[in-house]
């Protein structure tokens, strides 16, 4: 089933299974719309023309109606362009019943390899005929594999979707849970499908896997896969859009194929049209606007979490074995060493172990959704985590009806500021803001200013500050404050979580003499970069977010709650798609807006791109919102 959060591995079995139906086919333009939404135009036979939609993550299918193409193409798209266009689609091959779809594309005389992630955050991959990674939408690095280039493609084993008979009778045998949960989990099949295999093989779904007759399941399970390859009558219900209608279901609408039914259920965002023509709304218009959106995605988080939640409790014995088992070995071994070991090991609950975090002490364990377990907190200490997430985003979408529903607000007038440029300070340089309370933070804007902050500006009395992700700038505390919530929102920002596109990260502080330059024996420590050791006081799930304003003699940035009390005509940034001089020039355009054509000399000495730019963070970039003094 095709839900919010994005399609499952059967879902994909349906699409794929069209797509190789309309071959052979030619790669046409590649637009990328946003950060993950890529279009791909298909030519096909007798002047077949067909609209390949792809949001990493999430979905992936074709539309009737594709939305009209950036004015500029972004440098992805170039790159897909200069590599694939023109060339012929090979195979188009889903990875078992893995979310993961890849196109084999011929060109010339050489052979590519284009791949779509629909797990988790997803990414799109270009690779060469040997798999090797040319360019990724996406660089990441996890413990166990690099989606970066010159790295090795490691996901592109196909195994097949189905066993045969001998191994499927095989891996019933040798379950330990009951026949539904063997089925959703060891094929992939989801909950809701498994339990539509139980229904047509006539067999109990809480029946032990190991005592049951193995045969009507597989003929039911071949049943299955070949109504999904054809998929004759796809439906939508309130839940979502699926292939085939389940038995006992009462679909809300019908469709010809399952990609007009994947149309309607992802409805495509606004299209360029709209941005070119300016549309003219309000202020409070665009508010109600952000505000939908921000519910949407409030929504989807708590899904996403209450579903984990209840994929652990579903389980549970694996669960608990994970946890208990790496929490004993932890205490003998090292991380590394437990990495290794789980790599090669064959038994089923260390093949389920996708990767180790040792920073977290945790694992991400397979449970249909790749899951997070802590292994020093008992399953209900895991479970609780992802209900007390899921809580915390209902009270955002409690807050964001809240001010939906609130009567609007009349418009600000514009604001009149008097302002003359202020004297430069020796800390302006760098990275900086002053907390609500007074206290200076310096962060820095390179790897030299990183070690200069360091070695010759932090105090004994200081703190020191830093995003648990690479790519950060060290930041430090010049003095006692009581608002660390501010100083961690400021070390997350200016991270590489914000290029990535996250919207939280974990952020950590130390005092001074525990950040040294001096590596263990055989390591190296690079320029702008520390060793810390010892214990560590974390700060989880920092919300990503800076606020660019017009102080009373210069423009400030900074966390929000920090800015808006010297600034109260301010821009408040998020992650988003706009590079960093694009967004300077988009705040600089808000703010003149507020300030108005009476904003005095002053303000016109101070309010320049230049000084705009300064407390822009690195990446994309977008503006949530503009308040007026």
């Amino acid at each position: 089933m095709a839900t919010a959060q994005g399609m499952s591995g059967v879902d994909l079995l349906a699409v794929v299974s069209g797509l190789q139906r309309a071959l052979p086919l030619w790669i046409g333009k590649v637009y990328q719309y946003d950060q993950k939404l890529l279009g791909i135009r298909l030519n096909g036979q007798e002047h077949a023309r067909y609209h390949l939609m792809v949001e990493s993550g999430r979905r992936i299918h074709r539309v009737q109606t594709p939305p009209e193409p950036p004015k500029l193409p972004s440098s992805f798209a170039m790159m897909l362009r200069k590599y694939l266009e023109g060339g012929r689609v090979l195979a188009i091959e889903q990875h078992g019943l893995e979310r993961i779809v890849s196109m084999e594309i011929g060109r010339k005389d050489t052979t590519y390899r284009l791949v779509f992630e629909l797990f988790d955050e997803g990414n799109v991959v270009l690779c060469d005929t040997d798999w090797r990674i040319i360019k990724p939408l996406w660089h990441h690095r996890f413990k166990d594999r690099e989606v970066v280039p010159g790295a090795e493609y490691t996901l592109k084993d196909r195994p097949a979707p189905l066993p045969e008979p001998e191994a499927f009778q095989a891996l019933l045998a040798g379950s330990d849970r009951d026949l539904v949960r063997t089925l959703a989990v060891e094929l992939r099949l989801g909950g809701a499908f498994a339990e539509e295999v139980c229904v047509r093989a006539g067999v109990d779904r809480s029946a032990p896997a190991a005592s049951v007759d193995s045969e009507p399941v597989y003929a039911a399970l071949l049943d299955l896969i070949a109504e999904v390859k054809a998929c004759p009558a796809p439906v939508l219900d309130k839940k979502g859009a699926w292939p085939i209608a389940l038995t006992g279901m009462t679909p809300t609408q019908t469709f010809a194929s399952f990609d007009e039914a994947l149309e309607v259920f992802y409805p495509l965002a606004p299209t360029v049209k709209v941005v070119e023509k300016r549309e003219e709304v309000s202020r409070e218009e665009r508010m109600r606007r952000q505000q939908e959106q921000a519910v949407i995605g409030f929504e989807q988080k708590i899904q996403r979490n209450e579903r984990v939640a209840e994929l652990i409790y579903e389980q549970y014995t694996l669960a608990s074995e994970v946890i208990t088992t790496l929490d004993a070995a932890s205490r003998q071994r090292s991380w590394q060493e437990i990495a290794k070991v789980l790599k090669g090991a064959e038994n089923p609950v260390a093949r389920r172990i996708v990767s180790v975090d040792p920073a977290k002490a945790s694992v991400e364990v397979d449970l249909g959704l790749r899951v997070t377990l802590f292994v020093h907190e008992t399953v209900e200490q895991n479970v609780e985590r992802y209900y007390e997430q899921a809580r915390k985003f209902k009270k955002k979408r409690a807050g964001a009806l809240a001010a939906m529903a609130a009567p609007a607000r009349k418009a600000a007038p514009k604001v009149a500021i008097r302002a003359g440029p202020e004297k430069k300070r020796w800390y302006h340089r760098f990275r900086w803001f002053e907390t609500s309370d007074g206290t200076l933070v310096l962060g820095g804007r390179d790897a030299g200013q990183n070690e200069e902050l360091v070695k010759r500006y932090m105090e004994g009395k200081d703190l020191f500050v830093h995003a648990d992700v690479h790519g950060a700038s060290v930041v430090i505390v010049k003095g006692a404050t009581e608002r660390m919530d501010e100083v961690a929102q400021f070390a997350a920002s200016y991270s590489g979580a914000w290029r990535a596109g996250h919207l939280e990260a974990d952020v950590y502080a130390v005092r001074p003499d525990q950040v040294s330059k001096t590596p263990e024996a055989g390591e190296y420590v690079s320029r702008g970069s520390f060793i810390v050791r010892g214990e560590r006081t974390w700060f989880r799930s920092v919300p990503l977010g800076i606020a660019i304003g017009l102080g009373p003699n210069s423009v400030i940035g900074g966390p929000p709650t920090a800015v808006e009390e010297r600034a109260p005509t301010h821009a408040l940034l998020r992650p988003g798609p706009y590079e960093p001089n694009d967004t300077a020039r988009r705040v600089l355009r808000a703010l003149r807006d507020q300030v108005g054509a009476d904003g005095g000399r002053g303000a016109k000495a101070v309010l320049n791109t230049e000084a705009v730019a300064r407390f822009v963070p690195p990446g994309g970039s977008e503006i949530a919102g503009v308040h007026a003094g």
